[in-house]
């Protein structure tokens, strides 16, 4: 259960903004988006087609006023047209064919640790800029210097290298506001965790294209955040990619929740005792109660499912016994 808590423990807010020196005709490709994420989950999101700043979770609706939309739908335009004005610079400077569009691409954001009295401390900061897909610019926040790893990149780092206001600022927005912005964005979102239902879990077997196997699976949905622990056991013990054990991975769903699959083959005449753990935040029963559903899956095979939260725990596991009976 530890990994799981640790994983929680690094929070992490970016922006990206992306603009193309023209458009391309393209269902969902816009000359100009720009989005937040925290921890990589979408919260905000605009595009030069609807130029409307707007939230993409419930918590930022919720927590956020109206003018906080206003300001930065503003800041969101003005950003537009100096992607526009200075995409139209380098495309001079790198002497590129203007029949081809091209992209420039800005990421800034900060990483933060929780420390033990609740605080996020600052970890890293990113601040840089892509031409075309290759690294043209970025800021070195321990020495306040501009990085220009391409030759065309050499004016703007001596121009900004020597704006001290910008380096300053710069190096506070990383270290300070950023970090301010990110503890605001986890406490509210940890507020609509409270709220979040437990992940559906389902175990099921079905036959395997060999004969003499069947195919256990493990799956967990319909959870958020995305931070989960799924085992699969045999006698206890966890199985591993050496047993033949495959996962899907955290993958996303069509409602912003996630899911998980993994499943093992194993053999009919194994009447081992495996079972099924999920491990999630908003598993929750009330301290130490203890649950039991029995189903069955047809083939002879069984399975119980016990769902328990520890009172000094945060976290639930939710335990799928299956066996498999002799017919």
């Amino acid at each position: 259960m530890s990994d799981l808590f640790l994983t929680c423990k690094k929070h992490s807010l970016h922006y990206i903004y992306t603009g193309l020196s023209k458009p391309v005709g393209l269902p969902g490709i816009h000359e100009f988006t720009a989005m937040g994420l925290l921890d990589g989950r979408m919260i905000d999101y605009y595009d030069s087609e609807n130029q409307t700043k707007v939230p993409k979770q419930e918590w930022m609706r919720e927590h956020l006023p109206a003018d906080y939309w206003v300001k930065g739908t503003q800041s969101r335009r003005i950003k537009q047209r100096w992607f526009k004005h200075n995409i139209g610079i380098l495309m001079e400077r790198m002497r590129k064919n203007d029949s081809a569009p091209h992209v420039l691409q800005w990421m800034v954001g900060c990483e933060g640790e929780t420390q033990p009295n609740g605080a996020l401390r600052f970890v890293r900061g990113m601040n840089k800029y892509n031409y075309d897909g290759n690294d043209f610019l970025s800021f070195d926040d321990k020495n306040r210097v501009w990085v220009a790893p391409v030759k065309e990149a050499l004016p703007s780092k001596t121009k900004w290298d020597n704006d001290q206001v910008l380096k300053e600022y710069t190096k506070g927005y990383l270290e300070n506001e950023c970090i301010d912005w990110l503890s605001k964005s986890v406490t509210s979102e940890q507020k609509q965790l409270k709220k979040a239902p437990p992940p559906d879990v389902y175990v099921f077997a079905k036959k395997s294209r060999v004969e003499t196997n069947l195919t256990l699976t493990c799956l967990a949905t319909g959870f958020y955040s995305k931070n989960i622990i799924l085992r699969i056991r045999r006698k206890g013990r966890v199985l591993t990619e050496d047993d033949g054990l495959w996962s899907s991975g955290v993958l996303p769903n069509d409602d912003e929740t996630f899911q998980r699959r993994d499943y093992v083959e194993i053999l009919k005449s194994d009447l081992s005792e495996f079972s099924c753990e999920v491990v999630h935040e908003a598993t929750r029963v009330d301290g130490g109660a203890l649950a039991a559903i029995a189903l069955f899956v047809g083939g002879g095979l069984g399975l119980i499912c016990l769902h328990k939260k520890g009172r000094l725990s945060k976290y639930s596991v939710l335990l799928c016994i299956i066996f498999v009976e002799r017919s």
